[in-house]
């Protein structure tokens, strides 16, 4: 599934497009989606905002707790293609994330990149975005080669804009349209899934068809991803995991998928 050519693109642009990584488990995600929407846990939100139409749900960190999603997270082939694009003989789970944008909403997903946001560092990272309905004009949008910007960029809480923590030392959320940035985004059918880096600045417009964009997203991390403290809070903040700056992420929280 996963071709020299895609740990190529990978490596030099930070995302790909991975053609049917989760087809043979569509079905089993929007069941468990159902269930987290159904059952929010304590960091799902609808991501209100003033002056915005229709519902933006989104949950994360609930793969103990839904079996759907723990069943997929462990299927052999999502490790295995995320080892081959991050070039890394171990793959441990980071988090599961679910997005849902109903029919008419307006709110587009903020420019951002995930890696500001996360108590992690390394450059052997993977983030999997599979749609579960077919999407064209709500797909997830991503800047090529942002992930080797010398600076992070600075990040901001989606509802209301403000930064998490001082501005140093990340960079402004830039306006990729406005400064010509090559901005990558796929017609993509549900099982699909787009793979970029952690440090690749990413966003997606709202949902103005008639149909539904349910997408599962899935947070990986490789040999070399290590503890690393913040300014301030991170998201998701895990509190009391009792880790040290440098160290590997704990297994019994964050489990081995391969290695």
């Amino acid at each position: 599934m996963i071709t020299p050519q895609m740990i190529s693109t990978y490596q030099t642009d930070g995302v790909v497009l991975v053609k049917g990584l989760f087809a043979n488990h569509v079905e089993t995600l929007r069941a468990g989606v159902a269930e987290n929407m159904e059952h929010p846990g304590p960091y799902a939100s609808t991501n209100d905002r003033k002056g915005e139409k229709g519902l933006f749900f989104d949950d994360y960190c609930n793969w103990q707790r839904i079996p759907a999603f723990e069943e997929v997270i462990k299927a052999p082939e999502v490790a295995q293609a995320a080892a081959a694009l991050m070039g890394s003989q171990t793959v441990q789970l980071f988090h599961d994330h679910v997005l849902v944008k109903e029919p008419g909403t307006t709110m587009a997903t903020p420019w951002h990149s995930d890696g500001p946001y996360y108590f992690v560092q390394g450059q052997q990272t993977v983030s999997f975005w599979s749609p579960l309905d077919a999407v064209k004009g709500a797909t997830l949008r991503c800047v090529a080669g942002s992930h080797l910007w010398e600076k992070d960029v600075l990040p901001t809480r989606w509802s209301k804009g403000d930064a998490f923590f001082d501005s140093a030392p990340y960079m402004p959320v830039p306006d990729p349209e406005a400064e010509g940035m090559r901005i990558v985004e796929f017609e993509m059918e549900a099982g699909d899934a787009v793979a970029f880096n952690y440090r690749t600045l990413h966003g997606a417009r709202g949902n103005t068809s008639e149909a539904r964009r349910r997408a599962f997203s899935l947070r990986l991390v490789g040999d070399d991803a290590r503890y690393v403290e913040r300014p301030g809070p991170t998201s998701p903040p895990f509190p009391g995991h009792d880790m040290v700056a440098g160290q590997r992420l704990r297994e019994d929280w964050f489990p081995m998928l391969l290695g």
